[in-house]
């Protein structure tokens, strides 16, 4: 049985060896992540080109943990049922790629998935407002999106503390739990910070597989992650 944390660390394949994935989400999840994030971008609303559906059907028997898909796609509503069919448990998107933000989410959790938006660095955050109902997850990307190994965006900090305001007054109000994930440049020198603003799930690409040892990584940012919390007990 896997351990349930109260923060979740979410690899991001992206930046595994591609030619052994299968072999690769198997170790990083035995080394301790919690999610697999899953990145689909398609050359039109990013500038640049990965993996679809077909490759979340074929990673999904090599794990038990929560596929965390990641549409940088436009439109999306026509790939979701095809997500959601290929085993992923959470489908984020973009809310400059939906015609009707609503109906997507909508859509999403039609098909049995967890339901999510995504903010780019220059997105505002009142896309949210009217659809937090609809949302378990708001990712905030601390980088632009279309290339992994970029730097975190410092300014993120402060867009962190006010998602966290929204979604605490939100659930305060007796709303459902909303989980508040980052997303672009995540390292063990900076995850204690990200935290302390109030992420609760990081998304982690090359600082994870970009080493030898992912488990020896994954225990540093949770030794890292407890920091953040010591520091600021109170906003999370």
């Amino acid at each position: 049985m896997s351990i349930q944390h109260v923060t979740r660390i979410a690899p991001s394949i992206l930046s595994a060896d591609f030619a052994r994935l299968g072999e690769e989400v198997r170790d990083v999840v035995q080394a301790g992540a919690d999610w697999i994030h899953f990145d689909v971008m398609d050359n039109h609303y990013v500038p640049n080109l990965t993996i679809g559906p077909m490759v979340c059907e074929a990673i999904r028997p090599h794990t038990t943990a929560p596929i965390d898909v990641h549409l940088m796609c436009e439109p999306v509503d026509s790939l979701i049922p095809m997500f959601a069919k290929a085993g992923a448990n959470i489908i984020t998107f973009h809310p400059e790629a939906s015609r009707h933000i609503d109906r997507s989410l909508g859509l999403i959790r039609d098909h049995g998935c967890q339901a999510g938006l995504v903010f780019n660095p220059g997105t505002p955050l009142a896309f949210m407002d009217h659809v937090m109902d609809k949302l378990d997850v708001v990712l905030l990307m601390s980088v632009n999106p279309g290339f992994g190994g970029q730097s975190f965006i410092p300014n993120t900090l402060d867009k962190l503390r006010q998602a966290r305001a929204r979604i605490n007054q939100w659930q305060n109000a007796g709303g459902q739990p909303i989980l508040l994930e980052v997303d672009g440049g995540v390292k063990i020198d900076n995850i204690a910070q990200i935290r302390a603003a109030g992420a609760d799930t990081f998304v982690a690409g090359s600082a994870i597989f970009g080493q030898t040892d992912y488990a020896s990584i994954i225990a540093q940012m949770r030794r890292e992650i407890a920091k953040g919390e010591a520091a600021s007990a109170t906003s999370l």
